[in-house]
């Protein structure tokens, strides 16, 4: 596999752990990150995701990587940009939980 694919497999490795809040920002005083932080974290993995996966199409084109490569980036930019998606529905749902809340 080119480094193109490990580098694929590696950011989305380091988006499913940023949104598992295993990784990122480091606990203070017993407090967890930030959601802020892991929000930017999973968005700039996601156009991080998205940047290897264009150059992985721009390679493939010139002949200089192989499909299988162009393929493994696809998709992890794919399952990054689910994981962000699937947040962002959970974090809607929430929003409208609270707002339905009798005060």
């Amino acid at each position: 596999m080119s480094d193109l694919g490990v580098s694929a497999m590696k950011a989305y490795a380091n988006t499913a752990q940023a949104i598992s809040g295993s990784g990122g920002a480091q606990p203070a005083q017993g407090i967890g990150p930030a959601f802020g932080d892991l929000l930017n974290s999973a968005v700039g993995s996601v156009g991080q995701a998205g940047a290897m996966a264009e150059g992985a199409i721009t390679n493939a084109a010139m002949g200089k990587a192989d499909l299988v490569d162009v393929v493994t980036a696809v998709a992890a930019a794919e399952a990054t940009l689910e994981t962000v998606i699937a947040v962002r529905d959970e974090v809607i749902k929430a929003y409208q939980d609270i707002m339905r809340m009798p005060i």
